[in-house]
């Protein structure tokens, strides 16, 4: 029997995606190449964002540019190039790279005289500028802030979470004093990255201190954001780094202070990625496709008109109620009168719109429309005098939704343990551990030899627990704050 061509298309358009608990490295995959967020570059561990992909991105950009100035950091942009020799200045800081560094040999056709590395992150070249820019304390502090893409030559890639090249922002800012510099650091991580992660991306995240071992390379401290993804797996979701005068002192960022002697600066930088892209999939997504939250959603709405010509006069209601809308919120109509409602409907399921309106010959007889949610899927109808109001609620309650959903996630998978064969028996599981650890780098690689597990953070607000303590590996003394624990991406 001849299967006809357009209905071999639908079929194709309305194939399952692979489910979370069958092969949740699949379903990602799946559900990135379904919402037509990303592909997979010509270079293997490179990336193509796609409009739908960069979309997200764009809003992401807008809305912690918005909080950088508000905070008086300006934008500056810095060489894709770095000397090699910059980087050796600071031992600790090519270390810590040399493994993903991308290195330029020649060009030109001829061979360089000295090697450049593609940026693998730009403190280097920037504070080699700072150099140069500070004088004096009157020119401090320097806030400065660059999007940008960086190398990181990535041996195990996946699309938004590890690929050779990004898309990122990164700050770097210089201070007279170390208080200042770590005052700075934990206002970008709890006052913006925090916020911002929470409030947009509608993910709760854990907030504290890095290891030694697990801390930026040359840095005095680390401290980061960690977001639980549904398979139990936790993903750093930013960083923010006190660089004390490390850099300084390699690249002879100094200034005269009031007294007029000669100072090193105090230094830090910070960064988010396309990784959030990544978390933002991991964290709310379901066995149909994308979940966005509202407020990050490139569309918020989408009008499906019931009709089989343009001359319906469903469409003609579709477009009085964009217009009603699109005064607040992103709306797009769905014109397309070649594919059935169900295919319309499973499309825009998949790319994640946050709500859908349907809206029929029965719908226009009483003045009315359908309103479907995308996160729970409930429906209702909606009078069209009363559609502005409602639609302003379910947005709000989508949004708190998917943070309460999500928190509740974390909270059911907490565990607190004080035996290695609980602890063991936890990583398997999934979600964080809560664990009295020596703060040993050698203890700390064993348990990730041994587990694949990895101290993520120690919370600020971590409880000092009274009596003696040891370390849930190695038995030694431990402090009575408890580190947390996960696999992580």
């Amino acid at each position: 029997m001849k299967i006809d061509q357009q209905e071999q298309k639908d079929n194709k358009s309305m194939k399952k995606i692979t489910r979370r608990d069958e092969d949740y490295s699949k379903w990602y995959s799946e559900v990135i190449s379904s919402a037509d967020l990303a592909e997979h570059a010509p270079v293997r561990g490179c990336m193509i964002i796609k409009p739908n992909g960069y979309a997200i991105w764009e809003i992401i950009q807008k809305i912690l540019d918005k909080m950088f100035k508000d905070r008086n950091v300006e934008n500056a942009y810095f060489p894709l190039f770095i000397p090699e020799e910059f980087l050796q200045r600071e031992a600790k800081h090519i270390e810590g790279f040399s493994p993903e560094l991308a290195v330029v040999t020649h060009a030109g056709g001829k061979k360089l005289e000295e090697p450049l590395v593609v940026r693998p992150t730009s403190e280097t070249i920037i504070y080699e500028s700072f150099s140069k820019w500070i004088n004096s304390y009157r020119d401090l502090p320097v806030l400065i802030n660059q999007w940008a893409n960086v190398v990181r030559w990535e041996m195990r890639p996946r699309l938004f979470l590890r690929t050779s090249e990004f898309l990122w922002q990164e700050g770097h800012t210089a201070h007279k004093t170390a208080k200042e510099a770590e005052d700075y650091t934990l206002m970008i991580l709890l006052d913006v990255y925090k916020k911002f992660v929470e409030e947009y991306l509608a993910i709760p995240v854990y907030s504290g201190i890095k290891s030694e071992k697990e801390k930026f390379a040359g840095a005095l401290n680390t401290y980061c954001i960690e977001a639980l993804m549904q398979d139990g797996k936790s993903l750093q979701a930013g960083t923010a780094h006190d660089l004390s005068s490390n850099f300084a002192k390699s690249f002879n960022v100094k200034f005269l202070n009031e007294q007029g002697n000669s100072e090193y600066v105090y230094q830090t930088s910070w960064g988010v990625s396309t990784r959030l892209i990544g978390g933002l999939i991991m964290a709310h997504s379901d066995d149909n496709g994308l979940v966005l939250p509202p407020k990050i959603a490139p569309i918020q709405i989408v009008i499906i008109p019931i009709c089989n010509s343009i001359e319906d006069p469903a469409i003609k209601e579709a477009e009085k109620i964009k217009e009603i809308l699109s005064k607040f919120f992103s709306v797009k109509i769905d014109l397309r009168i070649n594919l059935r409602p169900g295919e319309k409907y499973y499309e825009w399921e998949k790319k994640g719109i946050p709500v859908r309106i349907e809206i029929g010959p029965k719908d226009l007889q009483n003045s009315s429309c359908v309103v479907v949610r995308r996160d729970n899927s409930e429906k209702e109808s909606v009078k069209i005098d009363d559609i502005l109001k409602r639609i302003e609620f379910i947005l709000d309650d989508i949004q708190n939704s998917l943070f309460e959903k999500a928190k509740r996630r974390r909270a059911e998978t907490n565990t607190k343990v004080d035996r290695w064969e609980d602890f063991e028996k936890c990583v398997e599981k999934g979600g964080y551990i809560f664990a009295h650890w020596c703060e040993d780098s050698d203890c700390e690689a064993q348990i990730k030899e041994k587990t694949k597990a990895t101290t993520r953070c120690l919370l600020f607000e971590a409880e000092d627990e009274t009596g003696e303590h040891f370390c849930v590996h190695c038995g030694k003394k431990a402090k009575g704050k408890r580190w947390i624990f996960a696999k992580a991406y």
